[in-house]
């Protein structure tokens, strides 16, 4: 028996509308966005919502989707449906996992709390942030034993990146994602116009002041600590938010013992590091049993190559178009990468998908299973916890639905053939 059944869920929103009540969220994409945008403040909207340069990635997602058509067969038998995938030796209650996105305190005060347990009631693996509102270890408690996952920037410090993959093992992360195509921040266009970047406020870097290694970094000394800045109204709100999200109790103690503002800049000077390559990635598998994908894979040599270095799966990802405008999208690169995989290691997409003729057609071309981002972020930003739950089980609801109606009982049978 399938507990989060489509038709049950399609049933319980008509009959409470019958009784007066709407979804806490909006089921459209264009009018979830909408609303959440009016729920968010100018900067949280810009630094979710937007995309890098005139946002042809953003759009380019899109479309993309649009070039390749469903063809429903008929008299199938699909009075049972089966929406469960298998990756990497669990069973998963649907295709779905929820994408590493940062700063979750913007738009709601739980953050990452309430997008965890959301995912934790549907059995969703949630891929904690790197640039999380809240410790993981926090996160996970709050999820029990529910599957989670942990995303990785690589900082410039191995230590640091040794630590952060030991705590995801000890807080029961079941895979380690590498993101790969943020090694400097792309030219986010609306973030720049409001000149707004959420960590100088300390901001979505609690993985890192609840961090040993990142304690200790902090007592190095960095060349910005001697920077003089112009002080405004501004820059005293900034300092209280960077005392106020800094770990501890009492502000004037936390101010004078300086260490929120040395977070910030410790933060900054050590994040990510472009000078990455290849050849790090066995440092990184020697740290961890764990399965490791690499996110952010966009050409077959680079699958291959993955596959050559001993990695476990791939997300084709551009960043949901945030970091180089004018690339090409996920979708249309899928099929080329399944390829080129060739059935070794599992290929995750994300990027774009907005409902569940997406997820079909991402699972048809090859895909193991799909990524949700920036909906389940506008769903918290409207209602919490409630209203990811709700935004979740919409996608779930609606890929089962297009999936029956598609002539499929269960995920192995979408295949290429079910498509145009």
């Amino acid at each position: 028996m399938n507990p989060f059944s489509a038709l049950d869920w399609q049933k319980k929103i008509y009959l409470s509308g019958f009784s007066g009540k709407l979804p806490l969220v909006k089921i459209d994409p264009v009018h979830l966005e909408e609303a959440a945008k009016a729920a968010m403040s100018p900067q949280a909207y810009a630094y979710i919502a937007g995309g890098a340069g005139v946002e042809s990635t953003m759009r380019s997602n899109r479309n993309a989707f649009e070039t390749c058509k469903i063809i429903p067969r008929m008299l199938r038998n699909v009075g049972e449906r089966d929406i469960s995938i298998n990756l990497f030796g669990k069973k998963l209650s649907s295709p779905f996992l929820l994408s590493p996105i940062g700063v979750l305190e913007m738009v709601h005060p739980e953050a990452d709390l309430a997008v965890g347990r959301a995912a934790a009631q549907l059995g969703v693996p949630y891929i904690f942030s790197n640039q999380a509102s809240r410790p993981m270890e926090e996160v996970a408690k709050a999820m029990g034993s529910s599957p989670r996952w942990f995303q990785l920037y690589w900082s410039k410090s191995n230590e640091l990146v040794k630590s952060f993959v030991q705590r995801a093992e000890k807080c029961g992360c079941d895979a380690i994602v590498v993101t790969l195509d943020t090694t400097m921040l792309g030219w986010r266009t609306r973030d720049l116009e409001l000149a707004y970047l959420p960590f100088l406020e300390g901001k979505g870097i609690a993985q890192y002041t609840s961090d040993p290694v990142f304690q200790q970094m902090m007592d190095e000394a960095d060349a910005q600590e001697n920077t003089k800045r112009e002080i405004t109204w501004q820059t005293l709100r900034g300092l209280v938010s960077m005392v106020n999200r800094y770990p501890g109790k009492g502000f004037f103690k936390k101010l004078k013992s300086g260490r929120p503002i040395k977070a910030v800049q410790k933060f900054i000077s050590t994040y990510s590091n472009p000078c990455t390559t290849w050849d790090d990635l066995k440092f990184l598998r020697e740290q961890t049993k764990l399965p490791v994908l690499l996110k952010g894979i966009l050409h077959p040599d680079d699958a291959r190559k993955a596959v050559d270095y001993g990695m476990d799966g791939i997300v084709v990802s551009n960043h949901g178009g945030r970091q180089v405008d004018g690339s090409v999208s996920t979708f249309e690169m899928l099929p080329e990468i399944v390829n080129a995989v060739n059935g070794r290691i599992p290929v995750i997409i994300d990027s774009g998908i907005r409902g569940g003729a997406d997820a079909y057609k991402c699972l048809a071309m090859g895909a193991k299973a799909v990524c949700i981002g920036r909906p389940y972020v506008y769903g918290l930003a409207l209602a919490g916890e409630l209203g990811v739950y709700e935004v979740l089980r919409n996608f779930m609801a609606d890929f089962e639905l297009t999936m029956g109606l598609a002539g499929c009982k269960n995920v192995s049978e979408i295949t290429r053939e079910t498509l145009r």
